[in-house]
């Protein structure tokens, strides 16, 4: 990493260039994901259970189970059953244009007087018989990778014919469902850049004192959402990606980007004030902060790859492409960054706020900082600390015990959308399970050849199993609406009382799979498939059970061997999980408070549905887990190196907090202006995800990071380093902890500073007496690498110590040939 920082200083402009004009002309490219049908709505269904099966079978065989576009025509002087009615709806949908109309299923299309044809009559008309349902199958087109646009198009044209004579209309669908979502989507998005970016701006002249430092995370902002866009596209070009992934992930785009570009400028900082040349500071700045960020973003990578292991779409997609906008993120911050942070140089203080400059006047020690007291109070009191904010954490999660679990419906839509209005108009007016009945397949050599729908009485085995399910509780109406004899399947949709989310509903379900055994099931019926919404929540709540505890393992174990090799310790990994649980559940609490039971509802403005969308508890739990360990090697990392030369415990923390401190809830202040202005979405589930992160970002800077991991570390104390023998072995040889201790080529060692002893002072020792990795003094004069290796730009079977200028003015780099290598 050193030796890519000096590259990158080297060729500041040329690599600056091309990184814009890949980033800008992927990033237009990448605006095409925008368009009608590139990203999907729904998603998230089990593909592997019989509520999907039957949706699919339903599709397959009779062509689609929901209609594309939904319309609601009303008359306030006619009945649907008056000829003045008939004449004005007919003679507007007859006129529909056949190139963009597949199919019309409507009142006057229900031929015959069998009781399925009554009760199908019925059925799509209002309760005061003013209002009737027109459902159309758009033609869309043959490739599905253009299919979805097609209906959007066709939609579209088909708005321009609907408008019947004295009727008013109302238009809904799956067609207009998809849209209004991704028009929220992309206005939600545009909102939340143009709130996020200059509050940014604003607060990094705060935290950084000077305007040229606060506008890089800008900067690196921008680009970042850029690649984020083009990775989304490229992602859909593989995978069915979610709508609603737009937002989530530019808002971990911008998040991580601007959360690295904070620790990375600090450090570029820090390397200017002691002097450095630029090459030399930006590749010490690569080698250490460039070097926790990018293990950083490993972390958060293992946490988002473990959506992978769901089996819903949605989940799928959101991990696929989370994990490459971390990567676009990364590169932005070590790539672009390094650039525009090489070219400034010393620039970097440009428009300098007064309290920067005296800050640099009077520079302030360690030992009398605030976060230093603050860590040094920790250690005096660790109980007291440790009590308080685990009583802050116990209050936070406690609303997360009564948590109901749901998912997200037509009311995550703001009120006033097309498609919304129209579900909630058929919801209050006509039958009700009329917009979500529930299906069942039943498979069997069922109907007699030459069979008609609405001609024909049903067969007797079918009729008395229609009357069975009719006289089920909650049960409005049974009907079967459609027959494939070349397929033998036929299909009944039951109405019921209620919504497709109430209890009673989901235990009807459950007696209606009841049926499918030898036992239930009528003469000629080989088996019962059950499907519908209700059924496709069931069947995700129960996916969603299966999978869980296997995501949880993958990810503890994967950030357990992370943080293993990269602070050699058995209990710090165990407890970094143990915080960052803590952490989401505080998280989980506020959204059980703010969403489920409502007491923000007035405030963000959405519609309660007495529910938590499992999708978004499962997201927060994956994106948090990750997130939290960003605090967490950034704070263990300054714990670690100051332990390696103290051996202190009580002041390794202290410092390490000091250190840190500051920076992390700087970041984490930055991190919450994004997130915060992403929960400004008028979509009800990207405001659970927005509120989840916010408070698990607040809580895990200040409560957990500042206090508890201190107090604990505290209780620990050499512990924290303990490794068993043979761990030790291992760990050695995949170390991935920071080189701290060291100045490189072009610097001069400070005296005492770190890594380097004084003249008259013994050499620092890390674990079991053997030296740290650093320079030290050489006897007979001049400094050597030490601690294992070689120094970065040493060769094989040479070395490279430090001595002094003749000159008396400073020190340089000699290689010479290395007797211990021959």
């Amino acid at each position: 990493m050193y030796g890519w920082g000096r590259f990158v200083h080297r060729f500041r402009w040329l690599v600056l260039l091309l990184s814009v004009l890949i980033t800008f002309g992927a990033g237009y490219w990448g605006l095409g994901v925008f368009s009608p049908g590139v990203l999907k709505s729904g998603g998230f269904e089990d593909p592997g259970a019989d509520s999907t099966a039957v949706n699919r079978t339903a599709s397959m065989v009779w062509g689609g189970a929901n209609p594309d576009v939904m319309l609601v025509y009303r008359s306030e002087k006619y009945e649907v059953t008056d000829p003045e009615y008939m004449q004005s709806v007919l003679s507007t949908i007859g006129r529909l244009p056949k190139a963009n109309v597949k199919k019309i299923f409507s009142y006057w299309h229900i031929e015959g007087s069998t009781k399925e044809a009554r009760e199908g009559r019925e059925n799509i008309i209002s309760h005061d018989r003013h209002s009737t349902l027109v459902m159309l199958d758009l033609q869309g087109d043959k490739d599905p990778l253009k299919a979805d646009a097609a209906k959007v198009a066709d939609l579209e044209e088909v708005k321009k014919h609907i408008t019947a004579p004295g009727m008013t209309v109302q238009v809904g669908g799956a067609v207009q469902i998809g849209n209004d979502f991704l028009t929220q989507m992309m206005e939600d998005l545009t909102r939340a850049e143009v709130i996020s970016l200059p509050l940014v701006l604003i607060i990094g002249i705060i935290v950084f004192g000077s305007v040229a430092a606060a506008l890089q995370p800008v900067l690196v902002g921008i680009f970042s959402i850029l690649g984020a866009l083009a990775v989304m596209r490229a992602t859909t070009m593989v995978v069915d990606v979610s709508s609603l992934t737009t937002s989530l992930v530019s808002m971990l785009a911008v998040g991580l980007a601007i959360d690295y570009s904070l620790f990375i400028i600090n450090r570029f900082r820090e390397e200017l004030a002691k002097g450095r040349d630029g090459p030399t500071a930006m590749g010490i700045t690569m080698a250490t902060a460039g070097r926790t960020v990018m293990f950083s973003a490993v972390t958060v990578m293992a946490s988002m790859a473990g959506l992978l292991l769901f089996p819903q779409m949605f989940l799928k997609s959101i991990g696929i492409a989370g994990n490459a906008v971390i990567v676009v993120a990364l590169i932005m911050s070590l790539v672009v960054l390094p650039c525009m942070l090489s070219i400034l140089g010393p620039r970097i203080e440009f428009g300098q706020m007064p309290w920067r400059k005296r800050r640099a006047r009077k520079p302030r020690p360690d030992e009398e900082g605030a976060w230093y007291k603050l860590g040094h109070s920790v250690m005096k009191r660790p109980f007291v600390y440790f009590l308080g904010t685990s009583a802050i954490l116990v209050a936070l999660v406690t609303p997360f015990l009564h948590v109901q679990f749901g998912l997200s419906d037509i009311r995550s839509l703001p009120e006033g959308m097309p498609a919304r209005v129209v579900v909630e108009t058929v919801q209050a007016n006509f039958s009700g399970g009329v917009l979500d009945p529930i299906d069942v397949l039943l498979e069997g050599a069922l109907v007699p050849k030459n069979f008609k729908q609405g001609r024909d009485e049903l067969p007797k085995n079918l009729a008395d199993f229609r009357d069975k399910v009719a006289a089920m509780p909650n049960v409005t109406a049974a009907q079967f609406t459609n027959q494939s004899q070349r397929d033998g399947l036929v299909r009944m949709q039951v109405t019921y009382t209620g919504e497709a989310n109430d209890e009673a509903t989901k235990q009807l379900v459950r007696d209606l799979r009841a049926l499918d055994t030898p036992q239930n099931r009528p003469e000629a019926i080989n088996h019962i498939v059950v499907g519908g919404s209700t059924a496709v929540q069931m069947d995700l709540m129960d996916s969603l059970a299966r999978s869980l505890p296997k995501t949880a393992a993958f990810v503890g174990v994967a950030i357990f061997i992370l943080l293993f090799a990269a602070f050699g310790s058995i209990l710090l990994p165990l407890k970094a999980v143990i915080m960052n649980l803590l952490s989401i559940g505080a998280s989980f609490g506020a959204m059980v408070w703010a969403f489920q039971d409502a007491h923000l509802a007035g405030l963000l403005g959405f519609t309660p549905t007495g529910s938590l969308d499992a999708n978004s508890v499962i997201l927060v739990l994956a994106i948090v887990f990750g997130l939290s360990m960003d605090y967490e090697v950034f704070l263990l990392s300054r714990i670690r190196e100051e332990w390696d030369r103290s051996h202190d415990n009580r002041r390794a923390v202290a410092r390490g907090l000091q250190q840190t401190g500051g920076i992390i809830t700087s970041a984490a202040v930055l991190l919450v202006v994004v997130v915060a202005a992403f929960s400004t979405a008028k979509i009800t589930t990207v405001k659970e995800l927005g509120v989840g992160l916010l408070v698990a970002v607040i809580v895990d800077a200040t409560l957990v990071r500042s206090l508890l991991v201190p107090a604990t570390m505290r209780f620990l104390g050499d512990a924290n380093w303990w490794l068993p023998g043979p761990l030790k072995k291992l760990h050695a040889a995949i170390d991935l902890r920071e080189v701290h201790d060291i100045d490189l080529p072009g610097a001069a060692p400070a005296k005492g500073g770190p890594g380097v002893t004084s003249a008259t002072g013994p050499a620092l020792n890390g674990q079991n007496g053997r030296p740290t990795r650093g320079i030290v003094p050489r006897q007979g004069g001049g400094y050597v690498w030490t601690g294992g290796g070689r120094h970065p730009g040493g060769q094989p079977g040479r070395r490279r110590e430090i001595v002094a200028d003749p000159s008396g003015s400073g020190w340089h780099w000699r290689e010479v040939e290395d007797d211990h290598a021959r």
